[in-house]
């Protein structure tokens, strides 16, 4: 199966479970890997036998901006469903990092794959 990778999707949003989490939006990154056939897309050069990316970006920072969850676990589930419902894939893999959020780590984040 062919696969389509946006990386380092930078999304500011509300997220967190304590109250000075929730003042102003915090940073994630989002990474996904998005399973389609992409041979007709590869031959006629046209964007119908694809996805937009830009749209996909787009949709995910709206998700972002318009569920606030608590969890970063809460997130990727809508945003895996939102991309299979969304979109031609068969499979998704997504993980959202939360980065600079914990003294002594420089990251945190949930993976998640979701298919069909």
């Amino acid at each position: 199966m062919d696969k389509i990778h946006i990386e380092g999707l930078l999304i500011f949003a509300i997220i967190g479970v304590y109250d000075w989490e929730r003042e102003s939006p915090q940073k994630i990154v989002v990474d996904l890997t998005m399973h389609l056939p992409l041979a007709q897309a590869s031959q006629s050069d046209d964007l119908n036998y694809t996805i937009d990316y830009a749209a996909v970006c787009a949709s995910l920072d709206a998700l972002a901006q318009s569920s606030q969850p608590q969890l970063l676990e809460r997130l990727a589930g809508l945003m895996c469903d939102h991309l299979l419902q969304q979109y031609p894939i068969s499979k998704v893999e997504l993980k959202i990092s939360k980065p600079d959020i914990l003294p002594k780590t420089s990251n945190v984040a949930v993976e998640f794959v979701r298919s069909r």
